[in-house]
């Protein structure tokens, strides 16, 4: 059974989803300042997500391949184009 960060991540990858996301859109829905439940922090130490700058247009958040692995790995029912 996993623990409820493992969950957690999970569902962030998930939300995440197979295309970029603006970056303010993923730390505003999930950043905390939780210590307990540290997704955010967790996902980028384990290299879940990636982040990406575009001149002109912002920042962006996308789910790496070791992401989609653990996804895919956990939740085989949904997997994530890669």
């Amino acid at each position: 059974m996993f623990d409820p960060v493992e969950t957690l991540l999970l569902d962030l990858i998930e939300w995440i989803g197979p295309d970029s996301r603006p970056y303010a859109e993923v730390i505003e829905a999930w950043r905390t300042s939780c210590p307990r439940f540290p997704v955010w922090e967790e996902a980028q130490a384990r290299g879940f997500i990636t982040h990406q700058h575009q001149a002109g247009v912002g920042s962006f958040v996308s789910v790496s391949p070791v992401g989609r692995a653990f996804l895919t790995k956990h939740r085989p029912d949904r997997l994530m184009p890669g």
